[in-house]
């Protein structure tokens, strides 16, 4: 998977939406996932971002996306579903989806851990992941061949001191992820979910967790798009509810 070549055209005729697509590694997987082919729905808060990943899918010539901005630490289930309409409106189905946004918080001992951070980051790394999710499932239902991914964490597996909220909320993400591995695991459905961790990388939560460590000992973002393409394309067919990673180390 790591070292994966994607076919040309591998997600030709494919919608779909990635969550964080402003910056850091949903920016990367936007765009790769739409020079591939797909049709990509830009979901984040920061209207500028968006619009200039847009901008960049548009002028390399590939599929025009969409641009859906939805603060996650705000949005209520209402804004989930009117925006699930909207896609369907527009769309009729959703072939991906990747939930990449999320918030770091503070590293902390627990005893100190500030309870309004905690429940901020519950909130945007769990919470909203199952409510866009759920608004979701019956597009993704009608796609012949739907896949969902959980951005994780090596701290979402094995759990490290200070990690705090991040560290529960990825251990959330991971239940979340079997949970409906194992729900819509069957050919009616056709929907498969993953969860992926990407490991150290180059990005600005990463400089805030280790502001000590030199940056450029972690890879790009871009190193990381074999494993997103391979789980989103129709290669990774039968592959659900496995705990993956997109680096070796």
């Amino acid at each position: 998977m790591q070292n994966y070549q994607a076919p040309e055209g591998l997600l030709t005729d494919r919608i779909i939406l990635v969550t964080g697509a402003g910056d850091g590694i949903g920016r990367v997987a936007a765009k790769t996932y739409a020079a591939h082919g797909a049709t990509v729905i830009l979901l984040g808060r920061t209207i500028s971002k968006l619009e200039s990943v847009y901008d960049e899918i548009e002028a390399a010539g590939h599929p025009k996306p969409a641009i859906v901005p939805l603060n996650l630490e705000g949005a209520a289930v209402k804004d989930y579903e009117e925006m699930a309409m909207t896609i369907e409106q527009n769309f009729g189905r959703l072939d991906g989806l990747l939930h990449n946004a999320g918030i770091l918080g503070t590293r902390s001992p627990v005893e100190l851990y500030d309870p309004e951070t905690w429940t901020r980051v519950m909130q945007v790394n769990v919470t909203a992941p199952f409510l866009l999710t759920r608004a979701l499932i019956p597009l993704l239902r009608q796609s012949g061949d739907a896949s969902v991914i959980f951005s994780s964490s090596g701290v979402g597996r094995k759990a490290k001191a200070y990690w705090g909220a991040y560290a529960v909320s990825k251990f959330a993400l991971e239940g979340l992820s079997q949970l409906l591995a194992d729900e819509l695991d069957d050919e009616r459905h056709n929907v498969r979910v993953n969860s992926l961790n990407p490991g150290a990388t180059r990005t600005s939560m990463r400089i805030m967790a280790y502001p000590a460590e030199n940056p450029n000992q972690n890879v790009n973002p871009d190193a990381l798009m074999p494993s997103y393409l391979y789980l989103m394309g129709a290669d990774s067919r039968g592959v659900n509810g496995q705990q993956l990673s997109a680096q070796s180390k």
